[in-house]
């Protein structure tokens, strides 16, 4: 599927989010541990507006990306990059989350944390903000376009092409007539590839990143303002980004999927905003 918007960004930047919001270290001992706690590194991102969703022009589109809609998006802050496994295996180490996920063999520390579900996310962010007092939570669908597009109206960031050198995917299966380029076969280390216009790294590509909307199948009747649909089928759960086995169309920054609240795969991760 794919997903072009063309944006009409109002600059309104709030002075607390200005630039990149630093990685916090509340102190462990705080909380009776001896080890230190981080909070995840957080990027600001201006409000705004923009028309979320696909022309019907665009190249393999799919119908779930329509009708286009202008949607306005308060300023919020995101993951630098997607959640990693030493995050993740943080909580489990602090009895926050009891789910130890596998890498697949592919090592765990600073790769992106696969084989989460929706489910499992949520044990993840009631811990979170257990420990830092603040309101961490996912991403809705419209913020994350919206943070994935960072002010463009191309089918990608980078223009009409993407290619492995900018994100993780099958590049040997490129977006229309786009040079083909590397496939790696396996998740890349979050952010060893370079960030989109607002400092997002792994927006397109490397793993599926989990959102907090119900799942429907076209853009009737969804919030205007940026707030997750809580209408529609909430068994199931839109994913967005593309990931490192799927070809380069389904990376565009309109396309979405879905899955069951329990699901998890070795192509399906998250990050989160606050």
């Amino acid at each position: 599927m794919q997903r072009i918007g063309t944006y009409s960004l109002t600059q309104k930047v709030v002075l607390s989010l200005l630039l990149t919001v630093t990685q916090a270290t509340v102190s462990a001992s705080d909380h009776g541990d001896a080890s230190p706690f981080h909070e995840p590194e957080m990027v600001a991102v201006p409000g705004g507006e923009f028309v979320m969703g696909s022309p019907d022009t665009e190249a393999g589109r799919h119908t779930d990306e329509g009708p286009q809609r202008r949607v306005t998006i308060a300023p919020f802050a995101m993951g630098h990059h997607e959640v990693t496994f030493a995050e993740w295996d943080a909580c489990v180490a602090d009895g926050g989350c009891e789910y130890a996920p596998d890498e697949n063999g592919w090592g765990r520390e600073h790769n992106p944390v696969i084989n989460v579900s929706w489910n499992d996310v949520q044990q993840y962010i009631a811990w979170l903000n257990r420990r830092s007092g603040k309101n961490y939570r996912l991403p809705s669908e419209a913020e994350w376009e919206y943070a994935a597009r960072a002010g463009t109206s191309t089918p990608f960031a980078t223009g009409d092409c993407i290619s492995s050198a900018q994100a993780n995917f099958r590049g040997d299966l490129p977006y229309g007539n786009c040079r083909p380029s590397e496939f790696r076969g396996r998740t890349a280390e979050a952010a060893s590839l370079p960030p989109n216009p607002w400092g997002l790294h792994d927006m397109y590509g490397n793993v599926w990143e989990w959102t907090a909307d119900c799942w429907a199948e076209d853009y009737h009747g969804a919030p205007s303002d940026g707030t997750p649909r809580d209408g529609g089928d909430c068994r199931v759960r839109v994913v967005r980004g593309g990931s490192w086995p799927y070809d380069a169309g389904v990376l565009r920054a309109a396309f979405r999927d879905k899955y069951l609240l329990d699901h998890r795969n070795i192509s399906l991760g998250f990050r989160l905003v606050r």
